[in-house]
């Protein structure tokens, strides 16, 4: 089973010199996607070989990039944000790709050209879009030899700290309290880890 989830910058950087001591103000909030990238992939001990996580830069003049990290191909992913910070620094240096290829810029992290729509349209597994106002994620928490939890690939598309625009995907809360992406990245992967039936 593979999980991916999409992170919509609305304001980050997406050309440039990164501004690592201003992540959350010259780099458009990038501390946000830094902090869901993180939950995204890492565990207390290691990476998630089963995650991958698309960035989509869209805060700068010109086109949106869009970054891609494998959890399975990844070296040298730490849980620093500074250092995380720095992965997507060295990809945003270089000039953007073609749109709709993917150029690989270190293990497990690619450079593409292309913007929300055109991701979520690649998606072939079932994409859930994060929203607070929405039917709830999770089903009743039944006997584990009696629920049915999910198994397959699945894909999540969440926003940075303002609302997602976006009509794609099946709209799920995880709460009716409006939390912090990785906060909700986190609890995606609890409700998949912990083999709890979803609602899709």
């Amino acid at each position: 089973m593979m999980r991916l989830f999409v992170i919509h910058g609305t304001r980050a950087m997406a050309n440039g010199k990164l501004p690592l001591n201003d992540l959350a103000g010259g780099a458009g909030r990038m501390d946000v996607l830094v902090r869901a990238l993180m939950s995204a992939l890492l565990t207390s001990h290691g990476l998630r070989e089963d995650t991958e996580v698309i960035l989509l830069l869209d805060g700068s003049p010109g086109p949106c990039r869009r970054i891609r990290f494998v959890g399975s191909e990844l070296r040298g992913f730490h849980s620093e944000e500074r250092a995380v910070a720095g992965k997507i620094a060295a990809v945003i240096r270089n000039p953007l790709p073609p749109r709709g290829h993917w150029k690989e810029i270190t293990p497990g992290v690619y450079d593409g050209n292309g913007d929300l729509e055109m991701t979520l349209q690649e998606i072939t597994a079932p994409l859930i879009r994060l929203e607070a106002d929405a039917p709830r994620l999770w089903g009743e928490v039944a006997i584990p030899s009696q629920s049915k939890p999910y198994s397959g690939d699945i894909a999540f598309v969440l926003g940075d700290d303002k609302p997602l625009e976006c009509i794609q995907g099946i709209p799920r809360s995880l709460g009716s309290t409006w939390l912090q992406g990785h906060s909700c990245i986190t609890l995606c992967h609890f409700l998949l880890d912990e083999g709890i039936e979803l609602q899709l």
